[in-house]
Parts: structure tokens; sequence; C-alpha cells
């Protein structure tokens, strides 16, 4: 199936049960009148059986799933609604850290993040330090802690440590002050262990967003989500196995 090409969609709404993980959502072409439904890709066996009994699903579709209490959104798609209403947008990881209600862990697996002034400043033979955000971090990770959520890191590094791993270890005590457990892994030490090959944070273990670097250690704007029943488990797996294999911050030796 051949789609139109489109000016504008118009947002009709979302699903206000799922604001931990922005999705399902109604959206209708202002020009053509056509419906497009973003939702939880069914993947049921027994679901789709049923359906292929009524309904050939071709190779480019797929069956999406909207929860019975959107049935006023998808009324409002075909009888009226307000235009110029905006949706929520991608997540930022506040919004996430926010949303979660036991705990949020963050897998590291590089060897250097860059660029990095404070970095640069130590190597250079200034203080190990990180510089003054405004106490942003302390109050974001003192506030998830506050409410009962869990805030866990854990760093997979090489064996000897880069320079910038060990500059990460002398001020990791900040991590720890805001609320954080730390952990570190030696990357032999991580063998068997099926962890995905980028950075990610993951709440409640429902909800993983991938972080990604270029090949210069640098931020990459944006996430990538993975709420899939089918693939959280695995990941969790990982994370989880990862953790257990890993040291505490206080008895880690960064130089052993």
């Amino acid at each position: 199936m051949t789609s139109p090409r489109f000016t504008r969609l118009d947002f009709v709404g979302g699903d206000d049960d799922s604001d931990r993980e922005h999705c399902p959502a109604v959206f209708v072409d202002p020009l053509t009148g056509d419906f497009f439904f973003q939702g939880r890709r069914v993947t049921d066996p027994a679901v789709l059986e049923m359906l292929a009994e009524h309904a050939v699903l071709a190779s480019d579709e797929e069956v999406v799933w909207l929860p019975a209490r959107m049935r006023q959104v998808i009324l409002d798609a075909l009888t009226g609604y307000e235009e110029g209403r905006v949706g929520h947008g991608a997540p930022d990881f506040e919004q996430m850290l926010a949303g979660a209600r036991r705990s949020a862990v963050h897998l590291e697996l590089r060897d250097f993040y860059g660029p990095s002034e404070d970095f640069e400043s130590w190597r250079s033979g200034g203080p190990a330090r990180l510089s003054d955000d405004g106490g942003r971090w302390d109050r974001l990770i003192g506030g998830a802690v506050s409410r009962g959520v869990t805030v866990r890191r854990v760093r997979v590094i090489s064996r000897p440590a880069s320079a910038y791993s060990r500059w990460l270890h002398m001020v990791t005590g900040e991590n720890i002050q805001a609320g954080e457990d730390v952990r570190w892994l030696w990357r032999p030490d991580a063998l068997g262990l099926l962890l995905p090959h980028t950075d990610l944070w993951m709440f409640d273990q429902r909800l993983v967003a991938f972080n990604h670097n270029n090949g210069e250690g640098e931020h990459v704007p944006g996430y990538t989500y993975v709420t899939d029943p089918r693939e959280i488990p695995a990941i969790v797996a990982a994370v989880e196995m990862a953790w257990e294999r890993a040291t505490p911050h206080e008895k880690f030796d960064i130089d052993g």
C-alpha cells in the first residue's frame, strides 16, 4: 500500500493512562480525513489467528491495540476535535524518571565520553571534580529516591582502565551523594552476558531508553525507546546479571 504525501497531521488525543510510555494516540489528516492510530503492536498468536479468520495480514501491515478507555478519543476523530492540539512529544530523561515508581538503572558501556572539560582539566593537572550544575542532578535523583525509587548505575569498562574511566572513578562520589548506588564491572567479567550494543536507562523494568554516542564519544540527541514485552525480559536479565557480577564502588579497585 502506497501512502500519500501529507502536509500536516492533527493530534486528536492520547491515552491518559499511559503517561509513562506516551502511547497510544490517534491522529487525523485534515485534508483527506484519513486516520492514524499509534498503539502497541499485537503479537499474541491467538489474537492474530482469530484476525486471520477474517482478513489476510499483508507483509506491510500490522495490527495495533488501543484500550477501550480511548473510545471517546476515537469518537472525537470521527465527529470533530479541537484543532491545534499538541501531543506530549518524546519524553526526556526528567519525564521518564518522574514516571518511575520503583527503579531506574543506568548501564554504561563505553571507556570514554566526550567532550568533557572536567576530564580534560584533570588530565592537564587540575583537580578531579565535576562542574557545578546548580544542584540539578542532586534534585532529580534525590527527588526520585525520596519517593521510593531505587537508582542504580553499572559501568562496564575495559581492563586496564582508560584515563577517562580512572577520572570517572574519582568523581563517582558525587553520584553516590545524589542518591545513586554505583557498581563497576570489568569487561572480561561480562563475557557471556547478552548486553545491548549501547548505553541505556531502564525504568521499572518496563521502559528502556537507549542513549547513543558517536565514534568520538559525543552524545547523540534523542533516545530509542523499547516497551515491547517480548524484548524487555532479555534486557532486564542482561542488566541484572551485570549488576550481580559488578563490584560496589567503594570496593572496586580501578588499578586492579
